[in-house]
């Protein structure tokens, strides 16, 4: 039962880098990336390939799924200077569905479907099974301690606020003097680097990963959390992903109390009651359990 808290501890935490990185962009310059999954996948892959057939250090895969994640992210994004902000969020989509594919196809690469197996993990060895969750998820949550502190450190700065200018309304923005395609740009790597990362450490914690494990339903679980937690707000990505994995849990748990119901029905009940709750939590909250509260600006000179 312990290893069984631990692993579902583990996995929000996971969530919680993956809310953290959509609320940057989301909540903070009103982009929308439908390829989270996309990069997430790009991070996992890129750490257990550098793990398994580089042999190289653990660490030193994390920080090359961070690099990968945001130089993918940046090129993404700068692709799309010329369109719309609208089609920013079809591009991300099929960005995630071209790496789905390739992961999938180029079995020199990525092993195929077979995926990626004997990813180490710290002291995977040596812990065994049974106390390697109670490591690793310490490891996570320092990770995750570090990228919040991080957020909040950008809501309270100069840059943050020109964030959510541009989030309010670009043009403005534009006019008063900001670059808003260098700060999309910045965000949006960023955005995309923690989502790398958050996909190394699932690939370590798991030791396998495959292109299946990175379906689109993942960005829209996330997009759940974010929204039912509070758009904008960091600490509200975080509840709202730790609150989405209970109710993935809990959900699970309650159908199969239900008698005579195959797996299928089963597993459509379970994403039944899951929007249910949503529902009802952004029907008596809509703004999220919390919302976002946007801190005022320094005073200069005695004026605000």
């Amino acid at each position: 039962m312990l290893n069984y808290l631990l692993f579902i501890a583990t996995i929000g935490s996971i969530y919680g880098l993956l809310a953290l990185s959509l609320n940057l962009i989301w909540g903070g310059t009103g982009m929308v990336n439908l390829g989270l999954a996309g990069f997430f996948a790009v991070g996992a892959y890129a750490s257990a390939l550098t793990t398994t057939t580089g042999h190289m250090p653990i660490l030193a895969g994390w920080v090359l799924a961070l690099i990968v994640g945001g130089a993918a992210g940046l090129v993404v994004v700068l692709s799309t200077t010329r369109l719309r902000e609208d089609y920013l969020a079809i591009v991300t989509l099929g960005f995630a569905e071209v790496v789905r594919l390739v992961a999938s196809n180029e079995i020199w690469l990525t092993r195929g479907t077979d995926g990626i197996s004997g990813i180490p993990g710290p002291w995977r060895v040596a812990l065994g099974r049974e106390y390697f969750n109670a490591v690793y998820l310490p490891i996570l949550l320092v990770v995750l301690l570090l990228v919040y502190w991080l957020m909040r450190r950008i809501d309270g700065s100069p840059y943050g606020r020109a964030l959510r200018a541009i989030r309010e309304d670009a043009q403005v923005a534009q006019v008063a003097g900001k670059p808003v395609l260098r700060f999309k740009a910045q965000a949006f790597a960023l955005s995309a680097a923690i989502a790398g990362l958050a996909g190394a450490l699932y690939g370590h914690f798991t030791s396998y990963i495959a292109p299946d494990l990175f379906l689109p339903l993942i960005t829209v679980y996330i997009f759940l959390a974010v929204a039912s937690g509070g758009v904008g707000s960091p600490a509200g990505a975080l509840v709202g992903a730790y609150l989405l994995i209970a109710l993935l849990e809990s959900a699970r748990f309650f159908v199969e109390l239900i008698p005579a119901v195959t797996a299928v029905q089963r597993a459509a009940l379970k994403e039944l009651l899951i929007a249910v709750a949503l529902i009802l939590v952004l029907r008596l909250m809509p703004k999220g359990l919390l919302p976002e509260r946007i801190p005022r600006a320094p005073l200069v000179g005695g004026k605000p």
